[in-house]
């Protein structure tokens, strides 16, 4: 059971959707899996609670 977790800044729920289909096929794809067992969580962070670079994502 593929479990896979991705952390991002937010998206619309259209992008995630696709987003979450697209990683589950390359799972079923890459290990011959049922789509039924990959789990998809996606984590979201505001920008201000978040950076690169020695500065917060909000102050780009």
């Amino acid at each position: 059971m593929p479990i896979v977790t991705i952390q991002q800044g937010p998206r619309e729920v259209g992008q995630k959707r696709e987003l979450v289909k697209k990683v589950t096929e390359a799972f079923v794809a890459a290990l011959d899996v049922p789509a039924e067992s990959v789990f998809v969580f996606v984590q979201e962070y505001p920008a201000e609670n978040w950076g690169a670079a020695g500065r917060l994502t909000a102050d780009r």
